[in-house]
């Protein structure tokens, strides 16, 4: 992936970190929930939250994973943006130059949101470049509903930990699992990894 100027990367940040901050207000909000009452379902703290939905925060990915639990939503969906009520009219196809692409400060591994925003379907597409040597890992316990995920490994290896169970994948590998146990992201290689993640709700997250 070829890196972006600075200035250019500092802007994408700047419009992300605006859109996860309209999300997580429209969502917080759809649900009648105070900041005391998200904190204590999500485990981040009233403070943080707050600094997140005035876009005053760049979290990392292990934060937006806990916050789209405590608001029963996957975190592919806090990316997405105002909901289509709020922002106009979907479109089925989602253009290449529309799907936004994070950073997470902790790992540096860079995700990209494939699939077309505010469509009531309930799977998700996420494509994301995990640079060597980098771990993320999640708590996966607070989800409304059945979520599913299968992670295709494209380029690389890379060891996901779900639970007790260990799994090592090299390219062409892809692994099915459900989101209710914590799982742990490894590439303990020299070389970067490259994998699609296909999310399924059972029960459709708030969107």
């Amino acid at each position: 992936m070829k890196p972006k100027p600075a200035t250019a990367a500092a802007d994408s940040a700047s419009d992300l970190n605006q859109r996860i901050a309209g999300r997580v207000r429209e969502l917080r909000a759809a649900q009648g929930l105070s900041l005391d009452t998200l904190a204590n379902r999500s485990g981040v703290s009233r403070s943080m939250i707050s600094l997140i939905e005035r876009g005053e925060s760049s979290p990392t990915a292990v934060v937006l994973e806990k916050l789209a639990s405590g608001l029963g939503a996957t975190l592919p969906s806090l990316f997405d943006g105002l909901s289509a009520k709020a922002s106009g009219p979907t479109s089925p196809v989602s253009r290449r130059e529309d799907q936004p692409e994070w950073r997470d400060p902790a790992s540096g591994y860079i995700r990209r949101n494939i699939s077309p925003v505010g469509l009531s379907q309930p799977m998700q597409i996420v494509e994301v470049h995990f640079p060597a040597g980098a771990s993320v890992a999640f708590d996966n316990h607070l989800h409304g509903g059945r979520v599913h995920q299968q992670i295709w490994l494209l380029e690389g290896a890379i060891e996901i930990s779900l639970g007790k169970e260990r799994h090592r994948l090299r390219a062409g590998d892809c692994l099915a699992m459900q989101l209710d146990r914590p799982i742990t992201f490894h590439n303990p290689t020299r070389k970067p990894a490259r994998y699609a993640v296909v999310i399924a709700s059972e029960t459709p997250s708030r969107r």
